[in-house]
């Protein structure tokens, strides 16, 4: 009887050790899968290694770095070929200019101080270099366009009322040459007073926030945007939106963060201004300011 009754439950048993080896083959290829999946994964870190990966990191950085140091200038390229091509330089203020001479000169003197990234340092004197070209450009157009009868003003004269609004290109170098001896030789007398550096520091930045602020003025005594490179504010607002996001992720100086914050206020209100006063400063559209408005600033 008992023979049987194994006899009987041989079958089941085989049944159980089928369904076992069945799971247990399952199992065995699911662990095999997931071995190759890890394997790949293995695979596929090892071409990217550490070095690609700072590569990559490095070539990012230099691109950003590069973009940094050009970046600035180029929204004034429009406005320089508009003023060459029109040969019209009414609707920009050279106060512009002044603004952005002065903050970097500061910039540079700040940095003999304090010394940050190289690249924001190498900006500075693009800047210059830019500023001088537009400056001089404004300048000549301005002395061809005048009449004969029109009082020549130079630095020389010494008169304060006539500051930046000079009729040779020489007076505004040699203001600026003297600007930048003067900070030069405070800097070296002082580097060793964090109050002086810092404050330094502080007016170069707010110069260059500033900077926006004569345009921003000048549109709204006209009541017009004319003259004025739609582009060339474009440019501004994406370039100091761009410039406030590398200073916040490269933890550049708190004036720095400052500065551009300030800026892309100013260019918003100059985008406004533009909406509202209906003003398209294209090369078809430029046309001069009545000349019975001063057009100073």
């Amino acid at each position: 009887m008992v023979e049987n009754r194994w006899l009987q439950s041989v079958p089941s048993l085989l049944f159980v050790q089928g369904i076992l080896g069945r799971a247990l083959k399952d199992t065995g290829e699911k662990d095999s899968n997931s071995s190759n999946i890890s394997s790949w994964f293995v695979d596929w870190k090892s071409y990217v290694s550490p070095g690609t990966s700072m590569a990559a990191k490095s070539l990012v950085s230099s691109v950003a770095s590069l973009t940094m140091m050009i970046g600035g200038a180029v929204p004034y390229i429009p406005q320089y070929r508009a003023i060459k091509q029109t040969q019209n330089a009414e609707g920009f203020s050279t106060y512009v200019c002044l603004a952005l001479l002065v903050a970097n000169i500061l910039r540079i003197t700040f940095w003999f101080g304090k010394p940050f990234e190289l690249p924001l340092l190498a900006q500075s004197f693009i800047m210059i270099a830019a500023m001088l070209l537009v400056l001089h450009l404004v300048v000549g157009v301005r002395q061809r366009t005048s009449s004969a009868q029109q009082t020549r003003k130079h630095l020389r004269d010494f008169d304060p009322s006539t500051f930046w609004q000079w009729t040779d290109f020489q007076s505004y170098v040699e203001f600026l040459s003297l600007f930048s001896v003067s900070c030069g030789t405070l800097m070296f007398m002082f580097r060793n007073y964090p109050a002086f550096v810092e404050t330094v520091g502080f007016l170069a930045v707010f110069t260059e926030a500033m900077l926006g602020a004569p345009q921003f003025y000048r549109n709204l005594k006209n009541r017009s945007t004319a003259g004025m490179s739609v582009a060339m504010v474009a440019m501004w607002t994406s370039g100091d939106l761009f410039k406030t996001i590398y200073f916040i992720a490269r933890d550049s100086p708190v004036q720095f963060i400052i500065c551009g914050v300030l800026q892309v206020l100013i260019d918003f209100a100059i985008l406004a201004q533009i909406v509202i006063y209906g003003g398209r400063a294209d090369t078809k559209s430029f046309r001069p300011l009545p000349k019975d408005k001063d057009t100073s600033f």
